[in-house]
């Protein structure tokens, strides 16, 4: 919120806080290029877990290479089968996929120089080759995301351009949201490199502030140079312009602002790295584009002065599409209303139906006909459900291994994850072939120890720790399933009743980090989305003065929300309009409902302050609510039709996640927009009259049923 006397400061400093902000760029560059370098790949793992703490203990395992699956492709099936041939690799281990693909399943005594020799001659017929890994399939998920962050803002930009040239109607004012959203990327970007080697952030969070930084950028520098060139055009002048343009735009943003800023930090409430790093990446983004905007923006502005309108397009005759708007509202108050709710209503039933869960088989985010989601399916079809993703049991005995008691526990151990329902096979070091007694001597003395049983051990030991083990469960069942899952909680509750007392233990692995991922994001979600709908409300209340305003502003994100979980419901997890049906994604869902809660609050205060503006100066609430809607209604939707334009950008992605983040968002800011801003809340306002802004007073002088015309410089469209 700006003062008098600092944006008369802005104002004739203009030059001094335009290099301040050249100097900063400069400085703080460098940390932005490489933000990455200290980001975590997942941070889906939730700390003080015996999941978390079992997959930490695996990384101290130091396991001999063995052959992978691979999936060949490029040369015919009959052409692999003869190539295999001769390398002497039987035939059996060769699967057709395709005309041109071949799944190659390994047997399990088969030498990686075997396999290296046949993939030479694979790659000499000018065939490909690519292992068939949860890893492989991981990396392909991020290369596709990375790849279409890039590719959608290359797709948007020339119809981003187009559109930010019909809402701003200048060729020199569009120049400004792209300033202030580069600035505060950049800013925020750099921020983030100072404090990610202070504490574990998800590489993630990269892309949600470029997303924030661009579309509230975007916005408020529309929200504030709108009212800058409106204020130039009734006469004002430059420095005046500014003034105005700050005490009221920029006013509206600053709370807006901080409650976007606010309900992304809410996200702080899932509990790990990843949402961490969207929450702060989120909240770092707005504070940097609010203070782009309180302090670049209206150098710019006072600098470009009245060139603000160079290139100005030649506006189409006014057809007063807003004035209507407005008029039908007042009029029709009730009917607005209905309209609204018949067109949310129906969605929003749906919206308690939503499931979430993050796969655990990462090759099912891929599309159906990906190559090495097909490989994988056809794995599990060979060997089993659960051969993709085997459980590690992890143990950190009391007793040594150069004990003979230590092998006869884990011998026991390996009978009893044998004997549950829903294990297909135990992977264990007791199972080489000798007594409890001859491993104990041979861990005793290493050097005694063959090569073939160290490699062997290797899987199962860690080289520096004559305590820990890991045996690795087969289950039945895939991955996601939930008789997995179920799997996963038994051998945890049993593990202490097979084991003596101070044995440490848990299961490790994709399956239980996500497990337990998708457990807490479900678990914090309420309370997620309870912590944003706080924060707008008590934002909406310090903005307006109004309770009332805050409670519907409050009732009416949650039913925005409800509508587009309803859809998200019903073209995702039912599987409509060409979507694979599944669960939504536990890493994207709650982003979508926040997002939606910060970003509607932009639109909202400048409403409700666009609303009051005329109440202060003696208007009914009917004419406040036309003129509210008269002067705001292209602006909000325009501004919500460019953040459109950048969600759906994201379609391009072969990725139902990135698809369900398209879908979600867009909706929920065209219903926002067009709905619930355009429709919803004047009507209510109208409705409610005097009373609308409680505990704020409409001034006495207004009759409610003043219907006298207001001076068309006060009501000047902005369409």
């Amino acid at each position: 919120m700006m003062a008098n006397g600092w944006t008369l400061f802005l104002t004739r400093r203009k030059w001094f806080v335009i290099a301040g902000w050249i100097i900063v760029l400069a400085m703080t560059l460098p940390l932005a290029l490489n933000v990455t370098k200290h980001l975590t790949a997942n941070g889906f793992n939730r700390p003080g877990t015996r999941a978390t703490w079992a997959t930490n203990q695996l990384s101290r395992l130091h396991p001999v290479q063995t052959p992978k699956p691979l999936l060949i492709t490029g040369v015919s099936f009959h052409q692999v089968t003869l190539l295999a041939h001769r390398e002497h690799i039987a035939s059996q281990s060769l699967h057709r996929m395709s005309t041109n693909e071949a799944l190659y399943l390994p047997a399990p005594k088969t030498s990686l120089a075997e396999v290296n020799a046949f993939t030479h001659l694979i790659r000499q017929h000018h065939g490909q080759w690519q292992e068939v890994t949860q890893d492989t399939a991981g990396k392909t998920v991020s290369h596709d995301s990375s790849k279409t962050l890039a590719l959608s803002g290359i797709l948007a930009l020339p119809f981003l351009a187009v559109l930010l040239f019909f809402v701003y109607g200048s060729l020199a004012a569009i120049t400004l949201p792209l300033i202030i959203a580069v600035m505060g990327s950049e800013l925020a970007l750099a921020v983030v490199s100072l404090i990610e080697t202070h504490i574990q952030l998800s590489v993630f969070l990269t892309d949600i502030v470029s997303f924030l930084a661009l579309g509230v950028g975007i916005d408020y520098a529309l929200f504030i140079s709108n009212r800058f060139r409106l204020a130039l055009a009734l006469g004002k002048n430059v420095p005046d312009a500014v003034h105005e343009s700050m005490r009221h735009a920029g006013r509206s943003v600053f709370y807006s602002g901080i409650a976007v800023a606010l309900a992304v930090a809410a996200l702080l409430l899932g509990g790990d790295a990843y949402w961490r790093g969207l929450a702060l990446g989120g909240a770092i983004a707005i504070a940097s584009v609010l203070l782009a905007t309180h302090t670049l923006l209206p150098a710019i502005m006072t600098v470009m002065g009245r060139h603000i309108n160079w290139g100005s397009l030649k506006r189409v005759p006014q057809f007063g599409l807003w004035r209507r708007v407005g008029d039908f509202v007042t009029n029709q108050p009730v009917l607005s209303i209905v309209i609204s709710v018949v067109l949310l209503l129906p969605l929003a039933v749906f919206g308690p139906q939503i499931r979430m869960q993050t796969p655990a088989n990462l090759a099912s985010m891929l599309p159906v006909t990906s190559p090495i989601r097909q490989a994988i399916h056809k794995e599990q079809q060979l060997l089993g459900p659960g051969s993709i993703a085997p459980l590690a049991v992890v143990i950190n005995l009391p007793s040594s291994l150069s004990q003979q008691l230590s092998w006869t526990q884990i011998s026991q151990l390996t009978y009893h994850l044998a004997s549950l329902p829903g294990v297909k096979s135990v992977a264990s070091p007791t199972q080489v072939g000798l007594t409890a007694q001859q491993l104990a001597f041979l861990f005793q003395h290493p050097s005694l120890q063959p090569p073939a049983l160290k490699t062997a051990l290797s899987n199962f030991t860690a080289p520096h720790s004559s305590h820990l083990v890991v045996l690795y469960v087969t289950a039945t069942t895939g991955p996601d399933n939930p008789q997995t899952s179920d799997l996963v909680h038994h051998i945890n509750q049993n593990l202490p009743k097979w084991l003596p007392a101070g044995t440490q233990a848990g299961v490790g692995g994709q399956v239980p980090i996500l497990r337990s991922f998708n457990q807490l994001t479900k678990a914090r979600m309420p309370l997620i989305i309870a912590t944003a709908l706080t924060v707008a409300l008590v934002v909406l209340a310090v903005a307006t003065g109004s309770v009332i305003q805050a409670v519907l502003g409050v009732l009416f994100d949650a039913l925005v929300a409800l509508a587009t979980a309803g859809l998200l419901v019903l073209v995702v997890q039912q599987g409509h309009f060409g979507f694979e049906a599944q669960p939504l994604d536990s890493s994207i869902t709650p982003l979508i409902f926040v997002l939606l809660f910060g970003l509607s609050m932009d639109y909202e205060v400048i409403l409700l302050h666009r609303i009051q503006e005329p109440l202060k100066e003696g208007k009914s609430v009917r004419q406040a609510v036309r003129h509210g809607i008269s002067t705001t209604g292209s602006m909000i939707t325009g501004a919500g039709m460019i953040m459109v334009v950048v969600f759906l950008a994201l379609l391009i992605s072969p990725l139902q996640v990135m698809k369900t983040l398209a879908i979600g968002l867009s909706f929920a800011v065209l219903i926002d927009t067009w709905v619930v801003r355009s429709l919803l809340v004047p009507a209510t306002i109208t409705l409610l009259n005097t009373n609308a802004y409680w505990p704020w007073r409409v001034p006495i002088s207004v009759s409610t049923n003043q219907e006298d015309s207001i001076p068309p410089s006060q009501y000047e469209e902005e369409e």
